[in-house]
């Protein structure tokens, strides 16, 4: 098990745990963090799942490949540190993961 910390805009930390293997997004979902809506349920269809990923953590995740930047681009008020939650997934090296969610992804 590994744990990600979710902040919300107002700064909330929420702290939840996910299995190895698991994707940030449904890790989001199984705790009921709202601000993932995942719309397409992971296939990467959309960017529903936005996230900005502490400066920290940047570098320990696997490079976004080009369909998740082409939507990463779509998603409303993406940055350098921007992902798709549903393409970040959960092992040991990423145990205590920040991850900061938009303020709306509508």
């Amino acid at each position: 098990m590994s744990i990600i910390v979710f902040v919300r805009s107002d700064d909330e930390r929420i702290e939840v745990t996910a299995k190895n293997g698991q994707t940030v997004m449904e890790a989001a979902l199984n705790h009921g963090i709202n601000e993932i809506l995942a719309e397409c349920g992971g296939c990467m269809s959309c960017a529903t799942c936005h996230v900005y990923v502490s400066p920290e953590w940047v570098d320990k995740l696997t490079p976004a490949d080009v369909m998740e930047e082409s939507l990463v681009a779509c998603a409303i008020d993406p940055n350098a540190r921007s992902r798709l939650s549903c393409q970040i997934t959960m092992d040991d090296v990423l145990d205590g993961i920040v991850i900061h969610l938009p303020e709306s992804q509508y």
